[in-house]
């Protein structure tokens, strides 16, 4: 397809770096990823690239260093800055050619994408306590940088956009989660911090990766095909959509004639095409004008619109953080860090144990702390609403993922990030023992001393309430006096479980299962 070729295309001019080129200009030129205000990665190689005339000669200066390059066929060019150590500024950043550009208020700082669906999204004037969040906002070395929401196959250089400093007056509208995080980095750290929003609610996973590689994918590339299914029967949907245009415009004129209501107007097919679900369409349309820009790491907020393929999602999710990470190539930071938020509690509280897609989705999201380096997940089964799929307390969501930042990235002990983890299961008699990870300090149940959400089953696979109890070493027996023969135990497997555990350090124990009875979403491919 027409997608596919113009994206392979792009990839073998400019090596795979999915980075495309603005139209072809005698004056100098950089996308909105530069500009005054903003934050420049600490400690990497940065990589500044625009357009120019073709064989122009480009000069970058920063911070005491030179750099020049030389614009090529197609009028790019780019340069890789030393690296600098010392955080802070103001800089400037002067580009010359034939024309000359300066970005003034520069700092170098820590950088991080903030990226996914509405939850990701959601802004601080949507979170709890906006008015007193937005009121302490004065945190003028935080920076910030919104990507606007574009859904198409063709990838795009540039987009509408701009560097804020962080006040009262700016905060507001920006992701909350992306904001606490950064805030909690900032006085953490005690240094700049630049954030890029490029969430965009509802959107699917596929549509954040390069059309192309899910098409080439052995599994994924099922996606693909039904999406090339849709895209064959558009041209004559939009036939008819026409027609049935044209028609109404005919009734809409004899409407206003009779003086009656008008008629409702159709609706265009094509919806789809330009939306956040189809394979590639952010990729191209949000993700591809920041490729390559010096960041430290990656936070993640998405999930909810691939829970009824979570068995898929097992794939789909590590696949696509390997491919920002191999698309990124920044010289010094291959595998960076991507730490996401598992799916929060939501819908009706289970009142008997069942099947569950948003049980499985989480238990997908979990599986790939093991499939990848470098990764870490912020388990928030505790903060969820359940009439609600957008909870408010966006606050402690953005502080578990700084836990990870903060401990794993930049090495500061003493710091828990980790929730406990199933580790391995033991039968003992009528009772189930079972042993976790990352326990330090012991327990610490919710609101009564006795675990809470716990189930167990027999081998006909049907799971029933359990009691649970903590042991002296640290593992949880489970048993039911409806089993005689346990087999399986599950933990906060549902929707909106009913649960209590907690690590000492107030992480809590991260939904599990020990079966792996087929899921309900197995085969939803």
């Amino acid at each position: 397809m027409n997608v596919v070729r113009a994206v392979r295309a792009l990839t073998l001019l400019f090596g795979g770096s999915c980075l495309v080129v603005f139209g072809v200009r005698a004056d100098v030129s950089l996308n909105n990823m530069f500009g005054d205000h903003m934050v420049l990665q600490q400690g990497i190689h940065n990589r500044v690239w625009g357009t120019a005339a073709a064989g122009e000669a480009v000069t970058v200066a920063f911070a005491g260093q030179s750099h020049g390059a030389t614009a090529d066929a197609g009028g790019r060019w780019e340069v890789l800055l030393d690296p600098v150590a010392e955080y802070g500024g103001p800089h400037a950043l002067t580009v010359t050619g034939k024309n000359t550009i300066t970005f003034n208020d520069v700092m170098i700082g820590e950088v991080w994408i903030c990226s996914g669906q509405s939850n990701m999204q959601w802004a601080v004037n949507q979170a709890n306590d906006p008015d007193l969040e937005k009121a302490a906002a004065n945190f003028p070395a935080i920076r910030f940088v919104s990507v606007p929401q574009v859904g198409t196959q063709e990838p795009q250089a540039n987009f509408e956009g701009r560097w804020q400093i962080c006040s009262p007056a700016t905060v507001g509208d920006f992701s909350a989660v992306g904001y606490f995080f950064g805030r909690q980095l900032h006085q953490t750290l005690g240094v700049p911090v630049g954030l890029i929003d490029n969430a965009w609610g509802g959107s699917a996973a596929e549509a954040w990766v390069q059309r192309e590689k899910i098409a080439a994918h052995p599994t994924l590339n099922a996606i693909h095909d039904r999406w090339m299914k849709m895209e064959a029967a558009m041209p004559a949907a939009m036939q008819e959509f026409e027609k049935k245009l044209a028609d109404w415009k005919a009734a809409e004129r004899q409407a206003k004639a009779d003086g009656k209501p008008a008629p409702k107007p159709p609706t265009s097919p094509d919806g789809p095409m330009k939306g956040n679900q189809r394979p590639g369409n952010i990729h191209a349309g949000v993700l591809t004008p920041s490729i390559g820009y010096g960041i430290r790491g990656v936070i993640w907020y998405q999930g909810e619109s691939n829970a009824g393929r979570a068995h898929q999602y097992r794939t789909l999710f590590p696949a696509m953080i390997e491919s920002w990470r191999e698309e990124w190539k920044l010289a010094d930071n291959h595998d960076f860090p991507f730490f996401w938020v598992q799916l929060a509690d939501f819908k009706a509280e289970a009142a008997e144990p069942g099947e569950s897609d948003w049980a499985e989705l989480r238990e997908a999201q979990t599986m790939t702390l093991d499939a990848l380096p470098n990764v870490g997940q912020a388990v928030i089964v505790d903060l969820g609403e359940g009439k609600d799929i957008h909870p408010r307390n966006k606050q402690d969501v953005a502080k578990r993922l700084a836990r990870w930042a903060l401990a794993e990235t930049y090495g500061r002990e003493g710091i828990a990030c980790r929730s406990p983890r199933y580790q391995a299961m033991e039968k003992e008699g009528t009772r189930v023992l079972l042993s976790f990870t990352d326990v330090a300090g012991g327990w610490r149940p919710f609101d009564v001393a006795e675990p809470v959400g716990f189930t167990v089953a027999g081998s006909d696979r049907k799971f029933v309430p359990a009691q649970a109890e903590i042991q002296k070493d640290g593992r949880i027996a489970v048993w039911s006096d409806a089993v005689a023969e346990p087999v399986a135990v599950r933990y906060a497997w549902a929707d909106n479980p009913v649960c209590n555990m907690y690590s000492a350090a107030g992480l809590p124990l991260t939904p599990f299962r020990t079966d792996d009875f087929p899921g309900v979403t197995v085969g939803k491919e």
